[in-house]
């Protein structure tokens, strides 16, 4: 049990920001809680009562029919302990299905992302490479329809056994569930007076920086800090997002909780430069450190990591679009998440304290018309298409980014890592 004072309140209020603010569920809809992520293939059991909080939540605000997947890390873990070493192509066909069934109806779809950032630390990194590819083209066809915008989505997280120890090894070890739970109830606004209200004015800040740079339309975007200078051109049509996103089904959400970004699309094909990791990339539950990324003409040709060197050619090497990008995203070094000093060895979190890039797959959405541009299309616009979409931060407090305008003239977005216009 937890120490925390109201811990339960301050529980059913994060659930209740996730349903309302991140999902908006609206009367009618159906909820699936516990979708996939490249690390999980569900909600992780250690958090039943955050989930049965949501399932609350979901019906409170008029969802028809709830359901649930679980997760099990020690049941994953077991495999590569244990299962012959020609197997891990492997992968079922009825999660995809169910997915798909989900999707198809445009229902809301929660996923709860928490993992132990070392948990596969020691396994072999092909074979980490090899069950996170099959389980991406089993579940192809969902990630589509999520590239779309096809329903209101959501991702958030939550403490998991190991997680806590590596996040806050200088509190005692009795105390870190619940070091990790107040810092996330922090930087989720939990602890304000009223979350929702608090939240609605932070969705409003983020959507007028995100209305700021749809209006500029720059044609492209350099990044320079120490190990980086990188030049990332933007497609004509680009779309800025910010916290709050209109799915096809015609429901506002937010798709990550906590958010900081603002975020849009790259032109797969005019990338050229070099980009020095700032944070580690936790993949799959195995740590990437210290890594950097040589482009020209919108590809990886080179790449280096001082751990996890293997790990981040198998990413690459996952098919063509890996190895170019699929989003760039805007984040001020002084955002809340930053300022806590702490690695959270999680893309979720992490990429809300720093500028972030994403090799892979880009949303449709990014792009004027998107969602309803053939494969060929979007690709003649600058969309990449990817297997994977996979988020890693290069921001601090020592990096630039000018905004460069289709005439040549260069304006400043980002100095010092903190915005450089006004809303």
């Amino acid at each position: 049990m937890s120490s925390i004072p109201n811990f339960q309140e301050k529980l059913a209020k994060y659930a209740d920001v996730i349903i309302r603010i991140g999902l908006n569920v609206q009367p009618g809809q159906r909820v699936l809680i516990g979708t996939p992520t490249i690390s999980q293939v569900g909600a992780p059991i250690y958090q039943a009562p955050l989930v049965r909080e949501c399932v609350r939540a979901a019906y409170q605000a008029g969802a028809v029919f709830v359901d649930v997947l679980w997760d099990d890390p020690e049941v994953r873990l077991a495999r590569f302990k244990y299962a012959p070493r020609d197997s891990f192509e492997l992968h079922n066909d009825w999660l995809a299905t169910a997915l798909m069934e989900y999707a198809n109806r445009a229902d809301a779809i929660l996923t709860i992302s928490a993992v132990d950032p070392d948990m596969m630390k020691g396994h072999d990194p092909e074979l980490i490479s090899k069950v996170q590819k099959a389980a991406l083209q089993t579940r192809k066809a969902y990630s589509d329809k999520v590239a779309k915008g096809d329903m209101n989505w959501c991702v958030v997280t939550a403490p998991v056994p190991g997680w806590s120890d590596k996040l806050f090894p200088d509190v005692e070890p009795g105390r870190r569930e619940d070091a990790f739970w107040e810092t996330l109830f922090a930087l989720c606004r939990i602890d304000q007076p009223d979350p929702i209200a608090a939240w609605q004015a932070h969705v409003k800040n983020l959507l007028a920086r995100a209305a700021y740079l749809n209006g500029k339309q720059y044609a492209m975007l350099h990044y320079q800090a120490p190990g980086t200078d990188l030049r990332v051109g933007l497609p004509q049509g680009q779309v800025w997002q910010g916290a709050q996103m209109m799915a096809r089904n015609g429901i506002r959400f937010t798709a990550n909780i906590p958010t900081e970004e603002v975020f849009s699309m790259p032109h797969k094909d005019k990338i050229d430069g070099t980009v020095t990791a700032t944070k580690p990339l936790n993949y799959g539950g195995a740590l990437i450190e210290d890594f950097s990324l040589h482009f020209e003409n919108g590809r990886v040709v080179n790449s280096t990591a001082k751990t996890g060197n293997e790990l981040l050619t198998g990413i690459l090497n996952t098919d063509e679009g890996a190895r170019s990008l699929g989003e760039v995203a805007l984040v001020p070094h002084s955002s809340p998440i930053s300022k806590t000093g702490r690695l959270f060895y999680s893309i979720l979190v992490d990429e809300n304290a720093s500028n972030h890039l994403a090799l892979g797959r880009a949303y449709r959405f990014s792009i004027e018309g998107g969602e309803d541009m053939s494969e060929e299309q979007f690709a003649a616009e600058g969309g990449n298409t990817s297997l994977i979409h996979i988020d890693f931060m290069i921001g601090s407090d020592k990096m630039d980014v000018d905004g460069i305008t289709t005439d040549g003239r260069v304006e400043p977005v980002l100095r010092n890592g903190e915005w450089a216009f006004e809303v």
